[in-house]
């Protein structure tokens, strides 16, 4: 799920640049990797038992230059495509909800 949706993001023309300005253009690139284990230990402790995560995921946010509603807007719908590319409805739909609240959290806390 997380390559997938990366992959898509990367090809983004709002998102894109975001990421490419702090991780580079290829996610084989060696900043990606880490950033690749730390997501994906993050959405497994909301998918699975695995408790491995132990970040902020909001703290690297707040430096990020170029975050704007719209950008967030952008993240969650490709975020949705991938999730309901990959998973069964339901599954699809917790995440989404959760997806959706963290977003929301996150534009109010950086203030957009």
């Amino acid at each position: 799920m997380v390559i997938l949706f990366y992959t898509k993001v990367l090809k983004n023309e709002i998102i894109g640049p975001i990421f490419e300005s702090k991780l580079g253009d290829d996610l084989t690139g060696g900043l990606w990797g880490p950033h690749l284990d730390l997501i994906t230990e993050f959405w497994a402790s909301f998918t699975t038992t695995d408790s491995n995560y132990r970040g902020n995921p909001f703290a690297p946010h707040m430096s990020l230059g170029g975050l704007s509603r719209e950008a967030f807007e952008r993240w969650l719908k490709l975020f949705y495509e991938t999730l309901d590319f990959i998973y069964e409805p339901d599954v699809a739909m917790q995440l989404k909800e959760r997806s959706n609240l963290m977003a929301g959290n996150f534009m109010r806390n950086l203030r957009l």
